[in-house]
């Protein structure tokens, strides 16, 4: 019952984790779980991680770019585009607030 309500609150922060871990730079989709797993997240697996990549590459808030390598397969980099730095700052700052707004409710009002 705990993980699926975690799962749950993954899904509605997703997306916004994933464009935070990109704040800093370029990353391909191992890296991105690596650090989403770091960040206490849990591990996400490819089936989960590449459809959210691939929403955020079609809203434009992030671009991708294919490279071979020199051994093994080639890797697609995604980085952030400015509208994706915009809803990166404007949605965090809604998650926020709603963070916020639920703590104080969980902790009877307190901070």
């Amino acid at each position: 019952m705990a993980a699926d309500r975690r799962a749950n609150w993954l899904k509605g922060v997703l997306d916004l984790a994933v464009l935070a871990c990109l704040r800093s730079g370029e990353s391909y989709g191992y890296e991105l779980a690596k650090a989403l797993d770091g960040a206490g997240l849990g591990q996400i697996k490819g089936g989960t991680l590449y459809p959210v990549l691939n929403r955020l590459e079609e809203a434009g808030l992030v671009e991708a770019e294919y490279r071979a390598a020199e051994r093994g397969p080639g890797r697609r980099y995604y980085r952030l585009t400015d509208a994706g730095r915009a809803a990166l700052a404007e949605q965090g700052e809604s998650w926020l607030d709603f963070h916020r707004a639920v703590r104080t409710l969980i902790t009877g009002g307190g901070a």
